[in-house]
């Protein structure tokens, strides 16, 4: 990034556009740029204000790796984060669990804090109505920004998807085959025909990449799974199928044991 942004690795290239006022065109797969949280313990994440920076690309990605993060490190990020997440956080029974949310809400708020010049300690982030039941506990959104944003963790990995239009990010470790078993009813039909037709040893990695594929675009629509996953084809394949006019969804590059996908609205 910046030099006024230390705390992040080199913003991703930007995706070429198809045209003045034409959907961007991004490519098949994506590649985040890996997120330094190690300026966190120096206060740099909290100066401000600050100039914003306005997004390089259609989507920026991000990804932090939980593990990588020492324990200075984890007690300034917790420092970064609001009443509500900091409740949130200590909630959980789980060292890991607990250290997984910190760093994906730290991550979130130091890349926002970038794009927007407001202190990663002071972002106000509020909850769009749920689309289910119409209550205050929809998706996170930034009031008034003009950025959209996106958040997943799982395992060890966190990943932070920045767009000027609607985006849903999604990570996950390899399924299980209990897990598959059990979320049979989520895959289209066509979905299912094709992990039928697969040998059992590639069923994890194809159900993982269409699952990481619906919650993306799922995401993005700002639904969640209140939308049921099954009406969707979004392929098991190498490639995804995009679901509707106007979006995109893309597979994103991540470390061996996951998948991940990021969902775009280009228009």
């Amino acid at each position: 990034m910046t030099p006024d942004a230390p705390t992040t690795a080199a913003a991703p290239p930007a995706a070429p556009l198809s045209g003045s006022g034409a959907p961007p065109v991004l490519p098949q797969r994506l590649c985040p740029a890996v997120l330094d949280l190690s300026g966190l313990r120096d206060g740099r994440a909290t100066r401000g204000p600050r100039a914003p920076r306005a997004l390089r690309a259609p989507v920026e990605l991000y990804l932090a790796r939980v593990a990588e993060q020492d324990a200075q490190t984890l007690r300034y990020a917790r420092e970064v984060l609001d009443a509500e997440e900091r409740a949130r956080a200590r909630a959980f029974r789980h060292g890991r669990d607990r250290d997984a949310y910190v760093v994906a809400h730290a991550a979130l708020r130091n890349v926002l804090s970038v794009v927007t010049g407001v202190r990663a300690d002071a972002l106000a982030l509020t909850r769009e109505p749920c689309a289910g039941c119409g209550g205050p506990h929809g998706r996170p959104v930034l009031s008034a920004s003009g950025v959209h944003f996106s958040l997943s963790h799982s395992g060890g990995l966190v990943l932070v998807a920045l767009a000027p239009a609607p985006v849903g990010v999604d990570v996950e470790e390899l399924a299980t085959v209990k897990v598959m078993l059990s979320a049979q009813s989520a895959l289209h039909r066509a979905e299912a025909d094709e992990l039928a037709r697969l040998p059992a040893y590639g069923r994890p990695a194809a159900f993982t990449r269409a699952w990481v594929r619906k919650e993306a675009y799922l995401k993005g629509l700002g639904t969640g799974l209140v939308r049921n996953p099954a009406l969707d084809y979004l392929g098991t394949g190498p490639a995804p199928a995009d679901p509707a006019p106007g979006w995109a969804v893309r597979d994103v590059l991540v470390p061996s044991g996951y998948a991940a996908a990021v969902g775009l609205r280009t228009c």
